[in-house]
């Protein structure tokens, strides 16, 4: 009896050739969309409803089951929410991570097993791997598209059911496969921006659920330079936008501080300065891929954004039960709200949300209140 895979299809071509590849290895395949945001762009379209229709036509191709399924409520109530109370605090968070930790590997895992699937499989660039018992998150071997980063908060329930048919491929090979056999998303762009906003404008977005009151830009010397549009609208280490420039010495103005009770922007000038960097940072709400700490202290890599160049830490457990992450040299724009992800070696061990930093000179901690 073929094991049947609930397989997570988008409407792009990353979950379009899971699909074949599933289907073709010899399991049962059922294609599953999730609605999880319900919005109009600027030109009155619904790309969800596209995606969906993108999805079922390859579904069709493959002469797999296709259904859609709506998560509009848990999206709103376990990631939109924390989106926006995030915000709230002055914060930069990452709502793809806590998607794939709430609905894609929560709400999404939990209905598959009730349609009795075995598996649930999604179309990214990470791989799982069983150890005695054990189930490890590896990157995906695109080291350019891995995914593993956003997939650090999933736990052992989840990954002992959880395929990734495209994690052992690059992406120009996944392309290859789809125009090879047709498929009907084969030439559609990769998406971008955040997984329920996408390519609008992000500030216009912000403003329609969050009050947002302009204040004084104020640079780490104490002199003021100009007015911001709402706190809400930069985070650490954002260049562009800050809307001061051709003031000082010419060099780019960075952002360096957030402070909610004054409703200050701090700013520093030139891409080097020592007010943009930390030394070490608080991380809350660890979450651990084998459900449990590893022994401490901790040697370790970080990416405390995705993209980002590993970077060598030690990593050690307050009594609170927070973090702390040390790093090897001074890293620039670590970002409270943005998650610290820790690997060792291809082996992605968990992460934390960035709670606060500790700033390379302590003449700039106060830069990191309020």
């Amino acid at each position: 009896m073929k094991k049947r895979v609930i397989l997570g299809m988008s409407g792009g071509v990353d979950s379009s050739v899971s699909a074949l590849l599933l289907k073709e290895t010899g399991y049962e395949v059922i294609g599953l969309f999730m609605k999880n945001w319900d919005e109009k762009d600027e030109f009155g379209v619904c790309t969800a409803t596209e995606d969906a229709e993108d999805a079922r036509r390859v579904a069709n191709q493959l002469d797999i089951p296709f259904y859609t399924i709506n998560f509009e409520k848990e999206y709103w109530d376990r990631v939109f929410t924390y989106f926006l109370d995030e915000y709230n605090k002055g914060r930069t968070p990452n709502p793809d991570v806590m998607c794939n930790q709430e609905i894609k590997f929560n709400a999404f895992l939990d209905y598959a097993l009730k349609l009795e699937a075995d598996y649930i499989a999604m179309g990214h660039y990470a791989q799982v791997q069983e150890r005695s018992g054990n189930y490890y998150l590896l990157r995906g071997k695109d080291k350019n598209k891995d995914q593993s980063y956003f997939l650090s908060r999933i736990g052992q329930q989840a990954l002992s059911r959880t395929m990734f048919p495209i994690g052992h491929l690059e992406k120009k090979e996944v392309r290859k496969l789809a125009e090879k056999n047709n498929l009907y998303t084969a030439k559609k762009k990769d998406s971008t921006g955040i997984c329920f906003i996408g390519e609008r404008d992000f500030d216009e977005f912000l403003d329609r659920y969050l009050l947002t009151k302009e204040g004084d830009i104020i640079d780490v010397e104490g002199n003021k330079l100009g007015k911001h549009t709402g706190l809400i609208h930069y985070t650490l280490g954002q260049r562009r936008g800050i809307g001061i420039g051709g003031i000082g010495t010419g060099e780019p103005w960075f952002v360096a501080g957030k402070n909610l009770k004054k409703n200050i922007l701090y700013v520093a000038q030139g891409e080097n300065h020592p007010a943009l960097y930390s030394v070490s940072l608080i991380g809350e709400s660890p979450s651990w891929i084998l459900e449990e700490a590893p022994n401490m202290p901790l040697k370790c890599t970080a990416k405390f954004r995705y993209r980002q160049s590993d970077i060598p830490v030690t990593v050690d457990i307050l009594e609170d039960g927070n973090l702390h992450i040390k790093y090897d040299e001074p890293v620039k724009a670590v970002t409270p709200g943005q998650v610290a992800v820790l690997y060792k070696d291809e082996i992605c061990l968990g992460g934390s949300i960035i709670k606060s930093i500790e700033p390379l000179d302590n003449k700039y901690e106060y830069l990191n209140e309020g």
